[in-house]
């Protein structure tokens, strides 16, 4: 029953990593960059939520706030490429990396001075009681979060494979030359990309700060999150959910076997190994690029 117990709350945990995994995938994909802002994306996504449901700010109800939060973020990240990001095209992509990395910086700043840096928790519905099967405990909040993690999945699977703009996104993430010549507005399409990480990232963080507290530090966890989608496969969008999982899994059971504080190494030992022997991840899609 401790191993069911131990495995839910690495899913539970796995699924907030690997759907901030998605957004650093879906972003390369389309535009080849490392967003290294991802993790701070997902924090500032939760921490607008709380604002809104917070009674000296907005006093939301929570579905209204979780919808305003993941619009807001799906902005900012679609003003981030509008505004910023194009200016730099013809750059080397390492500009692009240190400036996500500063952009990291500042949101944690700007994220301390308006909420400051103590933990703080979201009032949300979806961690209020638990669920008993048999000797099996399950937090509201970690079922919450895989059953959301699935429902998105499947929405994002429909969306690329059924919708003209999801099939614009795959095309211009294989090739932009030929996608642009075909007539598919190569730009946009990745602003609506970087607006969709973003989107992402909120769900990610409104669901990590249902489980728990936030504070402006979590925008950390893209680092494990980052880690994920390597050992996944950093072109596959499954492979990261995938690689998200697997990270998650490994820490609890890492935590309850292994000595103090093998948990926090024990994913980047498992990237180690990955890189080691499958580069491409565990996931990879490597193939050549067509329209």
């Amino acid at each position: 029953m401790e191993f069911l117990q131990l495995l839910v709350s690495g899913l539970a945990n796995g699924c907030v990593y690997g759907l901030i995994a998605l957004g650093f995938v879906l972003i390369y994909k389309a535009t080849e960059a490392v967003n290294f802002a991802q993790g701070d994306f997902m924090m500032l996504g939760a921490f607008i939520a709380l604002g809104l449901t917070n009674a000296e700010y907005m006093d939301l109800p929570f579905a209204l706030a979780a919808v305003l939060s993941i619009g807001i973020m799906a902005v900012l990240g679609y003003a981030l490429d509008y505004l910023v990001l194009r200016h730099l095209f013809g750059q080397s992509q390492t500009a692009i990396v240190i400036l996500t990395i500063a952009l990291g910086f500042v949101i944690r700043f700007v994220a301390g001075a308006i909420w400051g840096h103590e933990p703080q928790s979201l009032e949300s519905p979806l961690a209020l009681g638990d669920v008993h099967l048999g000797g099996l405990v399950l937090g509201m909040a970690d079922v919450a979060i895989i059953v959301v993690t699935v429902l998105l999945t499947f929405f994002l699977f429909q969306f690329f494979q059924r919708t003209k703009l999801g099939l614009a996104m795959q095309a211009a993430s294989q090739n932009q030359m030929a996608a642009y010549y075909m007539g598919i507005p190569v730009k946009r399409i990745q602003g609506l990309i970087w607006g969709l990480a973003g989107a992402t990232a909120a769900i990610a963080g409104i669901l990590y700060a249902s489980k728990g507290a936030i504070d402006p530090n979590a925008g950390l966890m893209g680092i494990k999150a980052f880690a994920a989608a390597v050992i996944g496969g950093f072109g596959s969008l499954p492979g990261a959910l995938i690689g998200g999982l697997i990270v998650g899994v490994i820490e609890p059971f890492a935590a309850r076997y292994l000595a103090a504080g093998y948990s926090q190494i024990a994913p980047y030992a498992l990237l180690l190994f990955v890189l080691v022997f499958r580069p491409h991840g565990l996931f990879s899609q490597v193939r050549t690029k067509k329209v």
